[in-house]
């Protein structure tokens, strides 16, 4: 489970790669940094986006395993501690 302040600091990390590679922009003829919403368009989706979407493909491969597999009965034993917590 990421926290807010480690999905701020992924995306913050991801726009400081992002302006690496694309370089500055030239804007009425001075040179600037890329802003945060032009580094939105260049790319398709964000990295907490993605790291969520990977756990829940991860997920459905752990549930797709036979009962006896580690993993199953430790992802089980996650969500069965969450839900107690939450509770």
């Amino acid at each position: 489970m990421l926290t807010a302040t480690e999905e701020n600091a992924l995306r913050r990390f991801e726009r400081k790669v992002l302006r690496k590679i694309y370089g500055p922009v030239v804007d009425k003829g001075v040179w600037r940094i890329s802003r945060n919403n032009e580094l939105c368009t260049f790319m398709g989706e964000d990295i907490v986006r993605f790291i969520k979407a990977q756990r829940i493909q991860w997920l459905g491969h752990v549930e797709r395993m036979d009962d006896c597999h580690a993993q199953k009965s430790a992802e089980r034993e996650i969500v069965r501690s969450e839900k107690n917590r939450n509770t």
